[in-house]
């Protein structure tokens, strides 16, 4: 029985791999450590409903803050993914089949929490001839049931190894916004995320807006991993072509010695330098700062690329 706690376990793909030193954090990037009373609330509602959440086990920086709010980003289909990214905190190997409960028990926590809006993710499922896209959709049909007025954020895999029309199933439930990551630029796609393709997550964005033009589209990518601005700039650029509405950038922190190293903390100011020029670029929406993360405020975010949208159609 694998012990997810123990890293050699949890990431048995990795374990051969040479240490990466882990240079020390920079003060922009040091948070507190979580705790309080909501945070304890939040932790009692996802173990209750035996509920995963990618805030731990991608090891987020921001989870203190998020779930002490009562906002906490729903993991579904398991905790063990069949992909082996450099950059993931996320146990890989072979997962257990799916629980046909688990769209259930999410809308109920998403009730129990009072949620206005909810990011629900998932970890990638290529055993599955589907790629989890049903149950993507059972999941946002039984939040819209239970709780109408939540919107819906779903951050989902690239569907790689499936029929292009597993796609047309979770549009067709409807989510508000359709959050794919590009992750880095397609230079480190081999060393960074080697199981997917650049061009491939590219179109998968680009479809979703083609097959329902009032799905938001989201995307976002990590820096410090090894790129140059040029290339960020040029991720924007593809983008923007794809029609994607929202563009999340952060800093890439290291998991473990295993893990991709950090090749640079990226200061604060690069990443203002970052927002201004996606803004330029034609995004309704852009949050890059060293803690931005994909569900980082997604809520408050939501509102305003609502209002964004509404603005540039002249109904504001």
């Amino acid at each position: 029985m694998r012990d997810l706690k123990i890293p050699e376990q949890r990431h048995p793909e990795k374990a051969h791999r040479p240490d990466n030193a882990q240079p020390k954090k920079p003060s922009w990037i040091r948070v507190k450590a979580p705790g309080g009373k909501g945070y304890a609330e939040t932790h009692k509602i996802m173990r209750e409903n035996n509920l995963v959440t990618v805030c731990e086990e991608a090891g987020c920086p921001n989870v203190g803050e998020c779930w002490s709010q009562g906002h906490a980003t729903m993991m579904i289909m398991g905790e063990i993914c069949t992909r082996g990214c450099t950059f993931c905190n996320i146990a890989t190997g072979r997962p257990d089949t799916l629980d046909a409960f688990e769209p259930g028990r999410v809308a109920h926590a998403v009730q129990k929490l009072g949620l206005n809006h909810v990011v629900i993710t998932s970890v990638d499922r290529d055993d599955l001839e589907d790629g989890g896209a049903d149950h993507f959709a059972q999941t946002i049909r039984a939040v819209r049931h239970r709780s109408p007025q939540t919107t819906i954020e779903i951050l989902t895999p690239d569907f790689l190894k499936c029929a292009p029309e597993v796609l047309e199933t979770v549009v067709e439930a409807k989510p508000d916004v359709f959050n794919h990551n590009l992750e880095t630029v397609p230079g480190l796609y081999p060393e960074v995320r080697p199981g997917a393709r650049y061009f491939h997550s590219l179109r998968l964005l680009q479809r979703v807006k083609e097959l329902d033009p009032s799905i938001f589209t989201k995307s976002g990518i990590m820096v410090g991993l090894g790129e140059q601005a040029p290339q960020v700039k040029q991720v924007m650029d593809d983008m923007r072509a794809a029609d994607v509405d929202f563009l999340t950038i952060g800093q890439y922190l290291q998991p473990t010695p295993k893990h991709h190293a950090v090749d640079r903390f990226v200061t604060p100011e690069e990443f203002e330098s970052y927002e201004k020029a996606a803004y330029g670029k034609g995004f309704l929406m852009v949050s890059a700062t060293p803690l931005t993360r994909s569900s980082y405020h997604a809520g408050d975010d939501f509102a305003k690329l609502r209002a964004a949208r509404n603005a540039k159609l002249g109904l504001a």
